[in-house]
């Protein structure tokens, strides 16, 4: 074995082809090698900061807003959740979605328990002030709906910045 069959971009190569610094055909044993590495990154790939429920923190729960002439509206996959599970707040313009997963399965007759279990937090910034005292949270076959009436008020803690035009310095063009 060379010490290019151990670099990790050698990997992909294919069985038949034989590179310039290769004269001889791989072996079934160094195959075998190289696809186990290949297996094994593609699993810990997608882990990169995932929970114990094998999803990242950034993108799970699925969230889906959509707007209205009324308000808005917030709809997030739970799957295998119930209500009690999950927590909705809102705080100073920002709606969260938190809760917490946990899963057991086993079987006796293997002689095995597994269990999984996981936080989750989305943090969703809101485009315009709500009615947060008439909001509304549904939660049915694993799907949480939320309904945030818009306000008429302004926020009080807004504030509009002037725009002005001009050459700006320090910057090439």
């Amino acid at each position: 074995m060379s010490v290019r069959d151990l670099l990790p971009w050698t990997r992909n190569a294919g069985a038949a082809v034989l590179g310039p610094m290769r004269s001889e055909p791989l072996s079934p044993v160094l195959t075998l090698h190289r696809e186990m590495n290949r297996l094994f990154d593609d699993v810990f790939s997608g882990l990169n900061g995932a929970s114990a429920l094998g999803r990242g923190a950034a993108g799970w729960p699925s969230v889906e807003l959509v707007e209205t002439d009324q308000g808005l509206r917030v709809s997030a996959e739970l799957p295998g959740l119930d209500e009690k599970d999950v927590e909705v707040l809102i705080e100073d313009g920002v709606l969260t979605l938190r809760g917490e997963k946990r899963s057991e399965t086993s079987d006796a007759a293997r002689g095995y328990t597994e269990r999984a279990y996981g936080r989750f937090e989305r943090t969703i910034a809101l485009p315009f002030a709500v009615e947060e005292d008439k909001a509304e949270a549904t939660f049915s076959n694993g799907v949480l709906s939320v309904t945030l009436p818009r306000s008429a008020q302004v926020p009080a803690s807004a504030r509009r910045i002037a725009i002005t035009g001009g050459v700006q310095t320090g910057t090439a063009h």
